[in-house]
């Protein structure tokens, strides 16, 4: 089941670090299937706040991507943009081929007693 890597992250000023890690974040995710779906693209809010981008990386199960940011080759690379760049990350799997969320629905209403 697919799973991903999320990134709330909250930029400041330009640095040179940074251009550094965008260069070769590829090479740390090219072992493990790794592959951006969402990547410096402006967000549209239609509730809250989003202060900051968002990064989405698909990999092709939490093993992976579990090994990814694990990996030596990653953590090489992680403090030139944790030093200049705030945010948070988070693993999470997807869901299965054909989830129906009535489903899921049904089962909550289960658990709560309705």
């Amino acid at each position: 089941m697919t799973a991903y890597a999320l990134g709330h992250l909250r930029p400041t000023a330009p640095h040179p670090e940074v251009f550094d890690y965008i260069d070769k974040i590829q090479a740390t995710l090219d072992p493990f299937g790794g592959r951006f779906l969402v990547h410096g693209a402006e967000v549209e809010v239609k509730e809250g706040s989003w202060p900051g981008a968002l990064v989405v990386i698909a990999f092709p199960d939490m093993a992976r991507a579990r090994g990814w940011y694990d990996s030596p080759a990653y953590a090489e690379i992680l403090p030139l943009r944790t030093r200049h760049i705030d945010g948070d990350v988070v693993l999470v799997p997807g869901v299965p081929d054909g989830y129906d969320p009535a489903v899921t629905a049904a089962k909550l209403r289960a658990a709560a007693g309705g």
